[in-house]
Parts: structure tokens; C-alpha cells; sequence
């Protein structure tokens, strides 16, 4: 009981570090949605990995799972946006050097007001995500015709 209070102070504590680098920009729907499945894998670890109580490790696994996910989302957000109205690489790197997000500006759509911006995600030195996203200025324009 004791060490499942221990993490559950740590996963909170950690939780309150973390949220504290955030700024005060508006949790985005894709933050959510990484939180959402960061909780549920950590849910399934727990579940799998408490033999003694699965509904602890379940719990347990889904809070830091939450945090986690929800946090390497925000952050290769960040690093996104950062990319892409500064012109250059932006780099993000974990303390421990376990994750690391980099994203590279490709290119620019004047039409839709949009930046192209290579995303990668790096965990314990493997690439686990490559993707090219959009970074809009505004809500994104698409052409189309006026009557």
C-alpha cells in the first residue's frame, strides 16, 4: 500500500511539474487525444504488470500514462509552431535524453496561410514517429468560389 501511495504522489507531483512548463496557450484537441491514449496504454501496463491489483496498477498506469502522453503531444506541438513562424529547426529534448521531438520547416502555402513542418519523436534513441503536418496562421483557408 505504501509503495502505491508513493507513486501515486510521484505521478502527481510529476504531473505538477510538468503542467508548470506549459504556457498559457489553449490545450488543443490533439493534446486531449494524447492524453487520452497515453492513459489508456499506461492502463493496459498497469493492469498487466500489478499482479497483486490490477485495479491499482490499471489506475496507477493510466494517470502517468495521461501525463505522459498528454505531455510529449503538447511539446512536439510547441515544437511545431516554433518551426514554423521562426523559419528554422527547433529541437526538444527530455532531461534524461529518453525523448527528444525536432521539427524542421519544409515549406509554405500562401493560399491556405499554412506552413509545412516535418515532425520527428525519438524515444530511448529510436524513431518511433515521421510525420509532415500543417501549422496554419489562422483557421486554414481553402480556395474556393464566391457567388
Amino acid at each position: 500500500m505504501c509503495m502505491a501511495l508513493g507513486l501515486m504522489i510521484s505521478a502527481i507531483g510529476t504531473s505538477t511539474l510538468l503542467s508548470s512548463c506549459a504556457t498559457l496557450q489553449p490545450t488543443s484537441q490533439r493534446t486531449y487525444e494524447g492524453a487520452g491514449v497515453g492513459a489508456a496504454l499506461g492502463s493496459v501496463a498497469g493492469l498487466l504488470i500489478d499482479k497483486d491489483n490490477r485495479w491499482r496498477g490499471a489506475v496507477i498506469g493510466g494517470l502517468i500514462g495521461a501525463a505522459v502522453g498528454g505531455t510529449v503531444t503538447e511539446i512536439s506541438q510547441r515544437a511545431a509552431r516554433e518551426a514554423a513562424y521562426e523559419g528554422r529547426p527547433v529541437a526538444y529534448q527530455s532531461a534524461d535524453g529518453f525523448q527528444r521531438v525536432e521539427a524542421t520547416p519544409v515549406g509554405y502555402d500562401a493560399s491556405t496561410k499554412c506552413h509545412k513542418v516535418r515532425e520527428r519523436v525519438w524515444q530511448d534513441g529510436q524513431l518511433v514517429k515521421d510525420e509532415v503536418r500543417e501549422v496554419c496562421e489562422s483557421d486554414r483557408v481553402e480556395p474556393g468560389y464566391n457567388y
